[in-house]
């Protein structure tokens, strides 16, 4: 849907339905009449009748009916209506109709469903102020600097112990002893850790920034920072949650990378498969506090991909959850039923869909054993050893690490210029020809569409080509640019007869296997597309070709399943949930999880339809391509240059060596730390010359746009490292973000920094996202986003642009707040799209923190 701003008329088809300055419709009720006015202000008309269709009639789009509705919720004599009300009911009497229908639909009482889980016992506020937020940053930094310490220590003793072995037979034993040990060490000591300073985890709640937080986080951080996530999808990591206190059954795989913290809260029967990018953590932070609570999955239970399951959420036995759901706080899914959508409602859809194969125990353990041995015996002997022999042979590192001999700070630059150049770009070359040939010898093992067992070589294979071929450094050179589908060619994506545009893909995409990928022509991805072409089963998995069709438009953070329902000539909405069942949806447009149909309204407007066909295109296109080649070239020496300054600290480390000892080693780290941190942060703003964006509407052949591709293009993946902390707020500042005071940030991402805007005291969760634009088929629309004082964004959350949301209101998790929304003060929305949960109101935001609601978040699962 191409977007339009609410200053910009909208000019109706047809004199019939815009006639001269009068009441709305004196023909219609009074209901009728009042919401006819309300639009007519809206989009600037002087008249609208009844049965005008917002879409045909009046070309209006999603961001003028976002704002349609928050007017008339401001009309208390008037129904609150939805985006999803709107699309269902596109004329102004529909829509009176069904708004003055008290009994919702069967879609909706579904979601009423699920009994509530009760609620905590209320526990008294407890102050946290400045002067708390100060003293727990403060332990946070101490903490990563004691951290960095010992970290230099061991390294520095370790590279010591191998230096004194003689051949290469004693360097690497040598190098797999002390490789060996500190894998270990750094496995079982978040384990020590946990059981030490938390014990078992129990569902209760408790205050940010407080001892108990502290505690909290120091587990969290341990968790995420140990190896053992290296063995995710292996049979090992279920071992290892175990260890940690989760209950967890026989023969259960899990393929998501989101590390559960509360394990003892963690629940998983026999033969439950939980797929990648599955967010059951454990905890949940509201309010400013942090709500632990239990996460219970029996038997055989299936778990697709981009899902979200709440504290207090159960699933029975043979119970599935579909790609793209969520299940809310209290709801329970019964033995053998098929959710799906957000928040869960029942579904017929069957998304297990591979047959089971023979996968017993014994071939798990040798699964694992032959793991184990590949790490200790090639893996760590030859990363350890290599790095030593590196320090040794390189004449720039072996010379200063030679007592005997002396070099000459003069040398210190020309030696970090040539080691950079050799590291960075021959890796960049040498990755770039392993990634285009040995996933492709490794698919000749697996073959489409045959069922092979779990923890095998076929599943081995499977693996490892989905981890070579998802590397995020080339995506982010490539993409957004004419060059990414050159780059997706190259490592197997199907793409012929491809229309060019400038920006067929984004910067971030991933895939099972890129061998299995067909796109129609003309189709357009923004970021976060995730090309579901493997089945799995607790036992078994099966790849498949993916097909999307042709002229096709997919927004962002989107799972597309083999054989997803959609033909030519779709709009894909942000978040929207591709459906398996059904009849092949072509020319529509899909919103939501569930989804449902929309018009394919971009076809209608034609601001820029002249710059998109024939001579004008082709002047355009030529002058975005130059231009993206100029931004690829400058995002490579930025990264070059980063290389160069961590290098040239890294040899004047050595240099110091001698003379400070081990804890030069220790200073290192933290400096590349900050040294990357302030880097880039400066990279940022000299890109936008330290001014801030301005909201645009504008061609993706514009120069003002090409500008904004080069900023998505900065690294910001050193943002995550202070998650969590009081210097994640402390960095967004610097990047331009209007960040109030108190703002716990436990893994939100922001894409347009300067038009985002946070207030006090806000509670932004773990893989939340402010995106502060959109870009759909040829246009481009940016604005601000606005969170008052008090906001909370739940888990894996979207909030799109031009959105406010005032002091205290509540996002639940995995929603998607459409451009343009409203959301009241102290109100609590969630779902996709989010509508009004008017039964979880929060209490009016006072400034601190406060007791977590009693009320379960299942029991407002309501339709608007």
């Amino acid at each position: 849907m191409v977007e339009q701003s609410s200053e910009v008329h909208i000019s109706a088809p047809g004199e019939g339905t815009v006639a001269g300055r009068g009441p709305a419709d004196p023909t219609g009720t009074e209901t009728e009449q009042k919401l006819a006015a309300a639009l007519a202000g809206v989009v600037g008309a002087e008249r609208v009748t009844v049965d005008s269709h917002f879409f045909d009639d009046l070309g209006a789009n999603s961001l003028v009916m976002a704002q349609f509705c928050a007017r008339v919720r401001k009309l208390p004599d008037l129904p609150s209506p939805s985006m999803k009300d709107i699309y269902r009911y596109p004329t102004i009497r529909e829509l009176a109709a069904a708004l003055a229908t008290t009994a919702p639909d069967p879609a909706d009482s579904a979601v009423t469903a699920p009994a509530a889980a009760p609620p905590l016992p209320e526990r008294p506020a407890e102050p946290v102020g400045a002067r708390a937020h100060f003293l727990c940053g403060t332990f946070q930094l101490l903490a990563f600097l004691a951290y960095s310490l010992v970290a230099g220590f061991v390294t520095a003793r370790g590279y010591e112990w191998i230096a004194t072995g003689t051949g290469v037979a004693d360097i690497y034993l040598r190098s797999l002893l002390f490789g060996g040990g500190g894998f270990v060490a750094l496995c079982v000591f978040p384990v020590i850790a946990k059981w030490l300073l938390v014990g078992r985890w129990k569902a209760e709640d408790f205050p940010l920034w407080g001892t108990a937080y502290i505690r909290f986080w120091l587990v969290k951080v341990l968790l995420h920072a140990n190896p053992m996530i290296l063995f995710i999808g292996n049979p090992l990591y279920v071992l290892y949650l175990r260890a940690l206190g989760a209950r967890i059954g026989k023969g259960v795989t899990i393929l998501s990378h989101s590390v559960p913290v509360c394990t003892d809260l963690l629940t998983i029967g026999d033969g439950t498969v939980i797929r990648k990018d599955a967010f059951f953590l454990g905890y949940r932070a509201h309010a400013g506090r942090i709500e632990t609570g239990r996460v219970t999955l029996g038997r055989d239970v299936y778990i697709g991909e981009k899902t979200v399951l709440d504290i207090d959420t159960a699933m029975g036995d043979g119970a599935q959850l579909g790609h793209s759901s969520a299940l809310y706080r209290g709801q329970s899914v019964p033995d053998g039923a098929h959710w799906h959508g957000t928040p869960g409602q029942p579904t017929e859809v069957d998304y297990l869909r591979v047959a089971p194969a023979p996968c017993g125990s014994g071939r798990r353990a040798r699964f694992a054993l032959v793991a184990l041995l590949q790490l200790f015996f090639v893996y760590i002997p030859l990363a350890v050893g290599g790095l030593y022999m590196l320090f040794t042979e390189v004449p720039s590192i072996g010379r200063r690490l030679d007592p005997q001999q002396t070099v000459a700070p003069s040398e210190l630059i020309p030696d970090a210029l040539i080691l950079s150049c050799v590291l960075f770009f021959g890796l960049v070359v040498v990755g770039f020809v392993v990634l285009c040939t040995v996933p492709r010898l490794l698919a000749l093992t697996v073959q489409p569409d045959r069922v092979y067992p779990l923890y095998g070589f076929q599943y081995a294979a499977h693996r490892a080509i989905a981890r070579m071929t998802n590397p995020k450094f080339y995506a982010w050179l490539f993409g957004d640019s004419s060059y990414i589908v050159h780059y997706l060619r190259s490592i197997g994506y199907r793409l012929s007869h491809v229309e060019q545009t400038g920006s067929n893909f984004g910067t971030e995409l991933q895939h099972e296997t890129p061998l299995l990928v067909t796109v129609g022509r003309g189709t357009m991805v923004a970021d976060g597309l995730s090309i579901i072409n493997a089945d799995y089963s607790a036992t078994s998995f099966r790849v498949s070709r993916t097909v999307i069709g042709p002229n096709n438009f997919l927004g962002n953070n989107i799972a597309y399943p083999t054989g997803g329902r959609t033909g030519e000539n779709c709009l894909l909405a942000t978040k929207v949930m591709v459906p398996l069942d059904g009849e092949i949806r072509e020319g529509v447009g899909l919103l939501g999880s569930p989804c449902f149909e929309i018009p394919r309204s971009v076809e209608r407007d034609s601001r820029f339809d002249d710059l998109r066909t024939g001579d004008t295109l082709r002047r355009r296109l030529a002058a975005k391509n130059r231009y993206n080649l100029r931004s690829m070239s400058l995002m490579l020496g930025v990264r070059w240059l980063q290389t160069f300054g961590l290098t040239l600290l890294g040899l004047a480390s050595v240099d110091l060596y001698g003379t400070v000892g081990h804890v030069v080693i220790a200073g290192y780290l933290a400096l590349t730390l900050a040294f990357s941190t302030l880097y880039y942060v400066v990279v940022e703003r000299s890109i936008m010359t330290f001014r801030r964006l301005r909201p645009q509407l504008c061609s993706i052949y514009d120069r003002s746009f090409w500008l904004q591709e080069r900023l998505w293009k900065v690294p910001d993946h050193y943002l995550n490292i202070f998650n969590g902390t009081p210097f994640k707020c402390f960095v967004w500042r610097l990047l331009g973000v209007r960040v109030g005071r108190r703002v716990f940030d436990d893994g939100c991402y922001m894409t347009d920094r300067t038009l985002a805007a946070v207030g006090d005291e806000c509670t932004l969760n773990a893989g939340s996202k402010i995106q502060c634009h959109s870009q759909e088929d040829g246009t481009f629309k940016s604005d601000h986003t606005t969170l008052g004082a008090g906001v909370t964004l739940g888990v894996a959350s979207h909030v799109h642009y031009g959105v406010t949301m005032h002091d205290g209101a509540v996002l639940a998790p995995d929603s998607f707040l459409m451009k343009g929304e409203e959301v009241p003060p102290h109100a609590r929305w969630g779902g996709n799209p989010a509508v009004d949960m008017p039964e979880t109101a929060v209490r009016p935001y006072s400034g601190g923190p406060r007791p977590s609601p009693s009320s379960v978040d299942a029991s407002a699962a309501t339709v608007s």
